[in-house]
């Protein structure tokens, strides 16, 4: 019999769908959390061992980068924050991240929907955050006789590998949080 059913007691204890959209406010709050690690370091810098990834999509409707490290990374991209990076800027407003990297020993500055970020990890103390990002980008419709002024991307510059992933320097004991350990558990339950 199935673990959802008391046979005891004769009643199912599988618990319903919510009505509720626990999952996507679950998530919000993540992206939070990363918003205010990044607004933090941008104030005040990186303390001590800290760094972050960054995990991005490329393709993203407003995602501003060089076109050779686009060529190079048509989908995704990982950056790394530690020592060199400057003009670390949130933009809650326009819900976008921009950040000067150098690639290659050229300097660039990427800008970053937040709705393209699929990952954020602090590897120092074993955080990820992994963020829902759709597989197919939504698609801005402008109202009717508006002029659409597409976002030209920056100069291309010669573009270097990017840093391991953060799944690959965490290893097997890192801390990866994942909305699905939040799924269907009730009040009071182990957390």
């Amino acid at each position: 019999m199935s673990d959802d059913h008391d046979e005891e007691n004769g009643f199912d204890t599988a618990l319903p769908d919510s009505l509720m959209p626990y999952d996507s406010w679950i998530e919000d709050s993540y992206r939070h959390v990363m918003l205010r690690a990044l607004d933090y370091a941008a104030e005040h810098g990186l303390p001590g061992d800290h760094h972050f990834y960054l995990t991005f999509r490329t393709d993203w409707p407003g995602v501003e980068m060089p076109d050779r490290l686009r060529a190079q990374y048509p989908h995704e991209i990982t950056i790394v924050l530690q020592h060199q990076f400057w003009d670390l800027k949130v933009d809650r407003a326009r819900q976008v991240v921009s950040v000067g990297l150098s690639f290659g020993g050229v300097p660039s500055t990427l800008v970053i929907p937040v709705a393209a970020i699929s990952t954020f990890a602090d590897p120092h103390i074993r955080l990820a955050l992994r963020f829902t990002v759709p597989e197919q980008p939504p698609v801005a419709v402008a109202p009717a006789g508006e002029n659409v002024v597409p976002v030209q991307p920056a100069p291309a510059v010669q573009a270097t590998p990017p840093q391991a992933r953060p799944e690959a320097e965490g290893g097997e004991d890192s801390q990866v949080v994942s909305l699905a350990a939040f799924r269907k558990r009730g009040p009071g339950g182990p957390g």
